[in-house]
């Protein structure tokens, strides 16, 4: 009752004591709420930044006491309020001139307080050095777990340009000391966005199984071709140079070639190049090529022409049609086959031409020889067991023997070939068939590469479009708006939308990250997505 009465009617002792203490019984003791007007700093974990955290801090100071304010002791104050938080018991140790106990995380680093500012630095054993900063001698101690230590990380990481966690260590290094300061490098790095940006990878399926053109047995030599063009080159015409480019016919199944030269990358030329092929080697039942503008004008001017006969040449043609199949557009893998072979041909006029300019005679002569020496390359594994068969070539269904320079073949009288001659073909085939499937085929059931399952690409994802003529922060953004699942389930293309215009490119090409999607669309906001 007596707080209704001024203060100075109140009692002097609040604390009764009894007239005869027991020893039995605890002492009293006073236990009381104490106030502090001193200024609380601002929370770093609120903050997005280093340097919005020193100006809220800043303005916080300048308001609260005007006539007494230091910029220069913003960054300490901050950086105190760190350490009494993380280390409040080593605090009070150095504080009072104590050692910090044998169980602080501080001990290795044999801590001091500094006595200028009064932060906790590391002793250290360089103290001998000469001419070199003192904060690298005495850098300042940081909590891991402590907001204010991320963001000074990313501060750094920002500063830097986002380059390896090595260097944003070593420069943080200079000043501060934040224990397994590494390990918090490489975390804010791992969920930086433009760290991600420089860093991200394409989630690449696994390598889907040999597809139907590979395995059409016993079928003609180039009946699934794969095509494309390379150069070009430069040959003598009369007194002036002109170009030419190479064109490659590649079966699928028993990798046969056939080279040829083209004038020009037009239509026509590629056109009349076929139709050479053709006469030669036979019709093709399918093409694959890449998006080569001959190869797509060539396949839509002959369904043109098929859709202007008549209807009765139409039902007698019908069978007679070639399939055209494209690759996606910046997907060379897809033609792997026929690529690889391009590189032999490259690095074979290489050793043959060197940089000399022929004639196109010579040229012509050239890779008709380099086709032969290519259609010699032995297919599956050469045993250096004399006892065993010689492996076969594509020269062994195309000429009835392994090499173009050797004389045709003859077998003995125990082979059963027969009195007939018609029978010399098939029998040759049938070997070459039966050692292809026997010795070459299975061969081809590993998975050289991609061999790990990975998540399908999902339909409505913003992804990162990796385009080679352009540096990675440039890389286009996009969403994708349609899959293209290949015959196995897995998504290895997709169409997608970048600024309304819809562009097919394959899975290795995307990169796809759900903390970069989330930080993507953030970033550019609704123009992108929609």
């Amino acid at each position: 009752m007596f707080l209704k009465h001024p203060p100075y009617e109140w009692p002097q002792n609040l604390v009764s004591s009894p007239a005869s203490p027991d020893p039995e019984l605890r002492k009293p003791l006073f236990c009381g709420l104490t106030q502090s007007e001193d200024l609380v700093l601002p929370d770093p974990s609120c903050f997005k930044s280093w340097s919005e955290l020193k100006s809220a801090t800043t303005e916080l100071l300048r308001k609260h006491n005007p006539d007494s304010f230091d910029t220069s002791s913003v960054e300490t104050l901050l950086l105190k309020q760190a350490q009494q938080q993380s280390f409040p018991s080593e605090y009070q140790c150095l504080k009072q001139g104590k050692p910090v106990e044998s169980q602080s995380r501080l001990l290795t680093l044999s801590p001091e307080l500094n006595e200028k500012t009064g932060l906790i630095v590391v002793g250290g054993r360089l103290r001998r050095v000469k001419d070199i900063e003192p904060g690298i001698v005495h850098p300042v101690v940081l909590d891991p777990k402590h907001p204010l230590s991320h963001l000074i990380v990313k501060d750094y990481d920002e500063n830097l340009f986002h380059p390896g966690p090595e260097r944003v260590f070593s420069e943080l290094r200079r000043n501060y000391w934040i224990i397994k300061g590494r390990q918090v490098v490489k975390k804010h790095q791992w969920s930086c966005l433009e760290c991600k940006k420089w860093r991200a990878k394409p989630s690449i399926p696994q390598m889907s199984d040999l597809p139907s053109s590979k395995l059409q047995l016993c079928k003609p030599p180039f009946w699934s071709t794969g095509l494309d063009c390379f150069g070009p080159f430069h040959v003598k015409v009369g007194c002036r140079t002109e170009k030419r480019w190479g064109i490659l016919f590649k079966c699928q199944t028993t990798r046969c070639l056939h080279i040829d030269l083209l004038t020009s990358l037009d239509v026509d030329s590629f056109l009349m190049a076929l139709r050479r092929f053709i006469s030669r080697r036979g019709k093709p039942y399918e093409i694959l090529s890449d998006q080569g503008s001959n190869f797509r004008g060539a396949a839509r001017e002959l369904k043109e022409v098929y859709q202007n006969l008549t209807t009765e040449l139409q039902l007698k043609l019908e069978n007679q049609q070639i399939t055209f199949k494209f690759n996606p557009p910046q997907a060379p893998h897809f033609g792997g086959s026929w690529e690889r072979e391009i590189r032999s041909i490259k690095t074979a006029l290489r050793v043959a031409l060197g940089s000399q300019t022929i004639s196109e005679e010579v040229l012509r002569t050239v890779l008709t020889e380099i086709e032969g020496v290519l259609n010699s390359k032995r297919l599956g594994y050469a045993s250096s067991n004399i006892s065993d068969l010689d492996p076969i070539t594509p020269n062994l269904l195309l000429m009835g023997r392994r090499d173009s320079s050797l004389p045709q073949v003859i077998y003995a009288n125990t082979e059963f070939l027969g009195r007939r001659s018609w029978r010399h073909s098939q029998i040759l085939a049938d070997r070459f068939w039966t050692s292809f499937i026997h010795n070459y085929l299975p061969g081809q059931q590993l998975r050289q590469k991609w061999n790990r399952e990975q998540p399908n690409l999902n339909d409505s994802t913003v992804v990162l479009v990796i385009d080679p003529q352009l540096p990675r922060a440039s890389w286009p953004v996009g969403r994708v708006v349609h899959l293209l699942p290949s015959q196995d389930g897995r998504v290895r293309a997709a169409e997608i939308n970048i600024n309304d215009k819809i562009y097919v490119r394959p899975v290795d090409s995307i990169t796809q990250n759900r903390g970069l999607i989330a930080n993507t669309l953030l970033y550019l906001g609704a123009a992108v997505v929609n």
